[in-house]
C-alpha cells in the first residue's frame, strides 16, 4: 500500500500492478525519475504513481480510480506543458505514452491517431503516403496536447490549425464514459476540445484530415540582424503566398558551426521556413529573404515534410522565463524594441520568437472553435534560458517588462504556450463569449471541475 503525504487515501500497488499488466511505475521503481520527467526545466513533482494505460477503457478506470481516492490527475502525452501540468505531486500521472496507434486511409486522406503519438512520429508515418497534418515546430510534442490548444506550426497558413484538420475524437470524460465526439454527436464538446484544451475529458483518439504534402522547400535560413531587416523580413513573410510559413527567432548567434565564429553572440534572424507548395516554386518564393541580407548560413533546399523536425537532445530540459503574445505589427520601432530588450538580458540565451500567421487559420470564423485569436496577426514568444534556478526574478521581471513595452492592441494569448500566470491571462486566451460558453459546457461535462491541472476553466456556477 502506498499512501500520499496530502492525502488519506491509499493506492494497491499490487493491485495496480494485476489490473494494468505491471504498466506501474512507483517511487520505488528505477525507471520512476525518468517517467516523472517533464520537458522544462526547474518542474519536480513526485507523483504517488504513473500509470501507462494502453486504451481508452484503461482511460476510464484510472479517472474512476482518481474520483474514489480523492487524487489529483494528470494527463501526460508529450510532457511538453508549459506549466508542468503533464505532472502531479502526491496525484496520479495518467501517462498515455503507449498509446501509439496510426491508422491511415490514404485514399480518403484521413488518420485516426492515439494521443501518446508525437508529432514527429506521426509526421513521418503519414509522410512515407506524402500526406500530413500540421502540428508544432518540435516533433517530440505530444499531439494530444498540441492538437486540444490549437496548434500554431509549419502549415498554419497552407492548412490552418491543428483543430482544423480534427474531424472527430474520442474522449473520455469525468464521469468515466467513453465518447465519440464531432460536429454531429457532442457537437458543444467538440467545439470546446478544438481549443479549451483538458479542461474536458481525456483525449484518446483523433481522426485527423491529411492534406498532401510530400517534398517541401523549406529549412534553415541565418542572417545578421538589424532593426530594418526584422521589419522587413516580417513584412515580406506576410505578403507571401499562404504556402509559405515562417518562424523567426531574433536572438544572439550561439556557437552553431555553420555560423562564422566572428558572428557568434551578434544578433541574428534564425529563421525556420517551410514553402509547402509547388517546389518549382519554392526557390523564387525564398528569393526576398536571401536578398536581405548576405546570409550566414542558408540551409533551404527540397526536402521531405518530416525532415523539417531536427533531431532532439533526450535530456535537454531548459529553464525559462517565458511570455506569449500577439502583435499587431512588427514595424521598425517594434523591432528596435525587440532589440533593445534583447541586449539588455542577462541570460545565458535570450530569443523573440515571431510567428506570421494568417492564411488559412484566418479563414475559419472565431465563434467556429475554442481557438478564438483567428485574426490575429503575429504570434511573439518572448523567452529568456538560464542556468540556476536562483536567476528565475531577475528574468521573469525582465520578461514581464519587455512583454508590457512591446504590447500593442491585440491582448490575446495562445493557451499552449501559457505557464503558470494565473486566471487573468487564461482569460485572455478565451476573449469574450468564448469563456463563457466554455464554462457552460465545461459545467456539462465536468461540474466539479475534476479536470482541473491545466489552464483551468472552471464551471459556470462555480
Amino acid at each position: 500500500m502506498t499512501k500520499t503525504n496530502s492525502q488519506s487515501s491509499t493506492l494497491s500497488i499490487p493491485g495496480l500492478r494485476s489490473s494494468f499488466n505491471g504498466r506501474v511505475i512507483v517511487p520505488d521503481d528505477a525507471e520512476y525519475d525518468k517517467a516523472r520527467a517533464v520537458f522544462y526545466g526547474g518542474i519536480d513533482r513526485r507523483p504517488a504513481v504513473i500509470i501507462r494505460v494502453k486504451n481508452a477503457k484503461e482511460v476510464s478506470q484510472v479517472i474512476l480510480l482518481a474520483r474514489k481516492s480523492g487524487l489529483e490527475l494528470a494527463v501526460r502525452s508529450g510532457g511538453h506543458s508549459v506549466a508542468g501540468h503533464s505532472a502531479s505531486e502526491g496525484g496520479i500521472v495518467l501517462d498515455l505514452s503507449d498509446m501509439k496507434d496510426l491508422q491511415i486511409d490514404a485514399n480518403q486522406k484521413t488518420a485516426w491517431a492515439e494521443t501518446g503519438l508525437t508529432a514527429g512520429e506521426y509526421t513521418t508515418t503519414t509522410g512515407s503516403h506524402g500526406l500530413a497534418t500540421g502540428f508544432g515546430d518540435t516533433g517530440s510534442v505530444g499531439i494530444g496536447g498540441i492538437t486540444l490548444g490549437g496548434g500554431i506550426g509549419y502549415l498554419v497558413r497552407k492548412h490552418g490549425l491543428t483543430i482544423d484538420s480534427l474531424l472527430a475524437a474520442e474522449v473520455v470524460t469525468a464521469d468515466g464514459k467513453i465518447l465519440q465526439v464531432d460536429e454531429k454527436n457532442h457537437p458543444d464538446l467538440f467545439w470546446a476540445m478544438r481549443g479549451g484544451g483538458g479542461n474536458f475529458g481525456v483525449a484518446t483518439r483523433f481522426k485527423f484530415q491529411l492534406h498532401p504534402v510530400g517534398q517541401v522547400y523549406g529549412g534553415m535560413l541565418v542572417l545578421p540582424c538589424a532593426a530594418d531587416i526584422i521589419a522587413s523580413f516580417i513584412g515580406e513573410a506576410e505578403s507571401a503566398s499562404e504556402e509559405l510559413s515562417v518562424i523567426a527567432n531574433v536572438m544572439p548567434a550561439p556557437p552553431m558551426p555553420f555560423v562564422p565564429a566572428e558572428h557568434h553572440g551578434k544578433m541574428i534572424i534564425f529563421a525556420l521556413m517551410v514553402y509547402a507548395g509547388d517546389i518549382s516554386k519554392g526557390e523564387q518564393a525564398m528569393a526576398p529573404f536571401r536578398k536581405m541580407a548576405a546570409p550566414l548560413a542558408d540551409m533551404l533546399k527540397p526536402m521531405s515534410y518530416p525532415e523539417i523536425y531536427p533531431s532532439e537532445q533526450e535530456d535537454y530540459h531548459p529553464l525559462a522565463a517565458a511570455r506569449t503574445m500577439f502583435l499587431d505589427r512588427v514595424d521598425r520601432s517594434a523591432a528596435q524594441t525587440i532589440l533593445e530588450h534583447l541586449e539588455a538580458s542577462t541570460a545565458s540565451m535570450k530569443v523573440t520568437q515571431l510567428r506570421v500567421l494568417g492564411g488559412a487559420m484566418a479563414r475559419v470564423p472565431v465563434e467556429a472553435t475554442a481557438f478564438a485569436h483567428r485574426t490575429s496577426k503575429i504570434m511573439a514568444n518572448l523567452a529568456a534560458l538560464y542556468e540556476k534556478p536562483e536567476e528565475k526574478p531577475a528574468h521573469e521581471a525582465w520578461v514581464t517588462e519587455f512583454e508590457k513595452t512591446i504590447q500593442q492592441s491585440d491582448k490575446g494569448v495562445y493557451v499552449n504556450f501559457l505557464a503558470d500566470e494565473g486566471e487573468a491571462r487564461v482569460r485572455a486566451a478565451y476573449p469574450g463569449p468564448t469563456w463563457k460558453r466554455l464554462r457552460e459546457i465545461k459545467a456539462r461535462y465536468d461540474s466539479d471541475n475534476f479536470f482541473r491541472l491545466n489552464q483551468n476553466i472552471p464551471p459556470s456556477g462555480k
